[in-house]
């Protein structure tokens, strides 16, 4: 093995892509993508830096969705540069489950737990640790440490209900384990799908002190359209339209910017 080489796939994609250096966990740049002569996404370019938090807003079609799918391998663009954890992993080249496990989490608009099981047996199945069949033979999972659980369920504030069936918790409840499950697998960049959709007051408000909550050790990015929620976040804010971005910055700047209005808030 040659000192340019190594026997980690991923690390190797990487040293053949000559990357460029960059500082930030996610790295997009110039990225399109189109379907049926549609461009989805449109020389969408951002950067989310280690620890940070940041609000993704737009109307419907605009390529949130996409942007997403593009992040976790679902979809792979025509063109650009996806890369992650400071310029070292090329995701253009990486399938779901790789980059899954490279610890980028996603969390869908519906939760969708394991509602036989109870909250606390839903946390330890999504738990991170070996997964192979000699480790589940000889039940190296069930050895894992009950207070990454009991961290994970702190977290999200379901220790109180910690040995109810998932099926019984209401609809914020839900939004909250399945964040939980992801935080369980000790992701680096966690995305987030819409998670106040549904929700009531009380439950929104929640939300949003517990995403506050994970960014001090997490980097986010939470896809919304309440606006009051957005606000309530306190962090930059992108606004995407037709597959670019249309405006970037404090959610009042953002917020003022005409043509925000004209094509999105003034809907």
């Amino acid at each position: 093995m040659t000192r340019h080489e190594t026997s980690n796939p991923v690390e190797q994609i990487a040293l053949e892509s000559r990357l460029p250096v960059t500082k930030a966990l996610l790295y997009l740049d110039g990225v399109s993508v189109a379907f049926d002569g549609f461009k989805a996404i449109n020389s969408l370019s951002m950067f989310i830096q280690p620890g940070e938090m940041r609000a993704i807003i737009g109307p419907n079609g605009a390529g949130k969705t996409t942007m997403m799918d593009i992040i976790t391998g679902k979809t792979r663009p025509d063109v650009g540069e996806v890369l992650f954890d400071g310029g070292k992993i090329d995701l253009t080249k990486l399938d779901e489950a790789t980059i899954a496990n490279l610890g980028i989490g996603r969390k869908f608009q519906k939760p969708t737990v394991f509602e036989s099981h109870t909250v606390a047996d839903n946390i330890h199945l999504a738990l991170s640790g070996p997964r192979d069949t000699m480790s589940a033979i000889y039940g190296a999972r069930n050895r894992i440490a009950k207070d990454r659980i009991e961290t994970a369920l702190e977290t999200v504030r379901l220790t109180s209900v910690a040995q109810r069936l998932a099926g019984t918790l209401s609809h914020g409840q839900k939004q909250w384990l399945e964040i939980g499950m992801l935080l369980a697998q000790d992701p680096k960049l966690l995305l987030v799908d819409e998670p106040v959709a549904g929700m009531t007051d009380a439950e929104t408000e929640v939300t949003a002190e517990l995403l506050k909550r994970i960014a001090k050790d997490h980097s986010v990015i939470v896809v919304e359209h309440d606006m009051a929620f957005v606000r309530a976040l306190g962090v930059k804010v992108t606004c995407l339209h037709e597959g670019t971005v249309l405006a970037e910055g404090s959610i009042d700047a953002v917020s003022a910017n005409p043509r925000v209005i004209e094509v999105y808030l003034g809907r």
